[in-house]
């Protein structure tokens, strides 16, 4: 399984030689958009965690390029199969076994609406299992003890968890939430693209180190392979 940041929350993953996308925002992230070519992107999915344009903003561009079918809760789904889009609904604790591995839906404490203000379902997170690896993917939230339930059906190998607070948890709750998920290996997500969620990169990953976890703060472009 490879692991490719394109900084915020935007996630390449290779599985068996299947292409996913996660929460596609490069073209208007000032860190990433003179980086990375959206049309050059490989995707045969496309997940989407919540509404949110820094999370779905290059979706439409990717999916009618590639042809990749959007994966999300129901109401995002059913926004872009409106659009033409092939799509596969989701809802929360709810599980699919794709070609590439089992994807269930999991809680997250967020909000989730589109640009124009219209509703996008309630905001998830994904525990992907694939390749005899497992991960966690968070997406934009709060600390919640819902996540204390993921370790009871999948041993992790890696949580990607937003940590650059104000809008979702900062580096504090994201060691105990590696706790609650009983994961010590973690991607760092959401941080730096605004004024809002910058972080001190080292400071960061010696608060993880002292609590005996691995943060992991990827360039953009960079890839981790599990």
């Amino acid at each position: 399984m490879k692991i490719t940041f394109y900084g915020q929350n935007s996630l390449a993953i290779d599985i068996y030689g299947t292409h996913i996308i996660v929460d596609p925002f490069i073209s208007g992230n000032p860190l990433s958009k003179d980086k990375v070519d959206v049309l050059s992107l490989k995707a045969d999915y496309i997940l989407l965690t919540h509404a949110h344009e820094d999370h779905i903003l290059d979706a439409e561009a990717i999916a009618k390029n590639t042809g990749a079918k959007i994966v999300s809760n129901y109401e995002i789904s059913m926004h872009y199969q409106t659009k033409g889009f092939e799509v596969h609904p989701m809802n929360h604790g709810g599980n699919w076994k794709f070609d590439f591995g089992n994807v269930k839906y999991v809680n997250a404490v967020h909000t989730s609406s589109f640009p124009d203000g219209s509703y996008g379902g309630q905001p998830g997170g994904f525990v992907i299992e694939g390749e005899h690896k497992n991960i966690y993917i968070a997406g934009d939230t709060a600390l919640t003890m819902d996540m204390k339930l993921i370790p009871l059906s999948t041993k992790l190998d890696l949580a990607i968890l937003p940590i650059g607070d104000n809008f979702t948890m900062g580096i504090e709750d994201a060691i105990i939430a590696s706790d609650f998920v009983e994961c010590e290996k973690v991607l760092g997500v959401h941080y730096d693209t605004f004024g809002y969620i910058e972080i001190e990169h080292e400071t960061a990953k010696k608060k993880f180190y002292d609590a005996g976890k691995d943060l992991m703060l990827l360039r953009i472009g960079e890839s981790i392979e599990l």
